[in-house]
């Protein structure tokens, strides 16, 4: 976490900064917004600005846009005037908190920027197993690349796998290449030097240099222009970068971690992906499974976020009825984590009572979750899938095939011919598995249909 303070206020921000300190905060200060640019520029960089109330926020937030630096700003000051408060947060602040500053107000902040609550939380096997390997490799240099549907949780571990590493005191830098224009994604990544282009008035450390030391995080890379693609493999190639606009190449020390939501080698093949870049990035493969395939993460997200949104919104804390539990349990979260989330989140707020029950558990439009409106075919496939799951599991796969072979011989009206071409097994399997059965005492369905006996041939037959 990197806080710039700008503004003096009489000191008062001495005891901010060593408050923010006390919560692992790197601090930086700057007196004006003249020095808060230079800061900003020259690599350093802020994940929050504390800034004076006194000075023109509105000026800082129009300097910070021109020059496409994205960090929140906090506005403070001396006073609890609302009036202060109010014409902070409509120049650009996102918040305003009176000093002196209260340690848990400061520290709150800080874990809301940091997003320090995004915590791995996970119970199933199938995630176990992707964080047995992200423990594995957490310590070397290699290049990692996460994949998965969005919502499930690509950047946690990205933050996971930095925070295990030998890097974890340095920064974790992260850009999502997908949310930033194309003309603009180059400068950000590599900086630029004063007159590169329009609007280039200084000199600007990208995010490479940013993260020296430490981690970049290339989120959504999938959507990286292939031009800009060849700039990136020669930086990983060669630890080097160049500015736009620069003459000389700028040495950097970083890890990369990318995330994609798209199956990369099918980019590859049409030509969007360049397949040595892949090389390059996917050294060791991260692929987190959705959470329908996650069952056991279900409920252990869903109290986990009922905790966090409880404490948020200072609501108490009520545990999840039976039967919310089995409605959370039964959906299908295409929407993932994310989704989990949000429902729970809403789930907190609308809550009556003594228990989070079903009533509670509502789709963004306000619909009971487990009473949404669903294309019928759609519910009864899914229905379908999920009765044929649960059925087979605990059941020998030997007893699984002899119910198929049986469903399909019933199914047929006792034609073994189709039922062997249904099965794709030849006639002669066929009737060694009916000889079978019908030896241990199980009723098979009687030959029907042209060409077809009504008693089974001897074995061999």
């Amino acid at each position: 976490m990197r806080l710039l303070i700008v503004g003096t206020l009489k000191g008062q921000l001495t005891t901010a900064t060593k408050i923010a300190m006390d919560n692992g905060a790197t601090v930086t200060h700057a007196e004006d917004h003249e020095q808060a640019m230079r800061v900003l520029r020259g690599g350093k960089g802020a994940d929050l600005l504390l800034v004076d109330v006194a000075l023109d926020i509105r000026d800082l937030v129009m300097r910070l846009e021109a020059e496409h630096i994205h960090a929140p700003i906090v506005a403070c000051g001396i006073t609890n005037d609302a009036r202060a408060a109010v014409a902070a947060i409509h120049a650009g602040a996102k918040e305003y908190i009176p000093l002196p500053p209260d340690p848990e107000l400061i520290a709150a902040v800080l874990a809301a920027v940091a997003n320090d609550s995004r915590e791995l939380v996970y119970r199933d096997d199938a995630m176990a197993r992707v964080i047995k390997l992200a423990q594995q490799i957490a310590g070397s240099d290699a290049s990692v690349m996460i994949t998965g549907e969005s919502g499930t949780g690509k950047e946690v571990l990205a933050r996971y796998v930095h925070s295990r590493s030998a890097r974890a005191k340095r920064p974790f830098i992260s850009i999502n290449c997908a949310a930033i224009p194309e003309h603009l994604l180059e400068s950000e990544l590599f900086g630029h030097e004063k007159g590169a282009f329009t609007g280039a008035i200084a000199r600007r450390i990208g995010k490479f240099e940013e993260a020296t030391g430490g981690t970049l995080l290339l989120d959504e890379i999938s959507e990286m222009d292939v031009r800009l693609q060849s700039k990136l493999l020669r930086a990983i190639q060669e630890r080097v970068i160049d500015r736009v606009g620069g003459t000389k190449p700028v040495p950097v020390d970083i890890r990369i971690i990318a995330t994609s939501n798209r199956n990369l080698a099918d980019a590859v093949r049409e030509g969007t992906f360049r397949e040595d870049l892949l090389f390059r990035l996917n050294v060791v493969n991260l692929k987190i499974p959705p959470l329908r395939e996650r069952p056991a993460d279900i409920l252990e997200l869903a109290q986990h976020f009922v905790k966090k949104y409880a404490e948020a919104n200072g609501v108490p804390l009520r545990p999840i009825s039976a039967e919310a539990r089995r409605v959370l349990s039964t959906n299908r979260w295409q929407g993932n984590v994310r989704e989990l989330e949000n429902t729970m989140h809403r789930a907190v707020l609308m809550a009556q009572g003594d228990e989070i029950g079903p009533d509670a558990i509502l789709t963004p439009d306000g619909d009971r979750l487990d009473l949404a409106k669903t294309p019928p075919a759609v519910a009864h496939a899914t229905m379908a899938a999920e009765q044929v799951t649960r059925a087979l599991v605990g059941r020998t796969v030997a007893d699984v095939e002899r119910d198929l072979i049986l469903e399909t011989l019933k199914h047929c009206l006792g034609n073994r011919t189709h039922a062997a071409n249904i099965l794709g097994i030849s006639i002669r399997t066929l009737r060694n598995k009916l000889n079978e059965y019908a030896d241990g005492g199980i009723p098979i369905t009687p030959a029907g249909g042209p060409g077809e006996h009504s008693r089974l041939p001897m074995i061999g037959a």
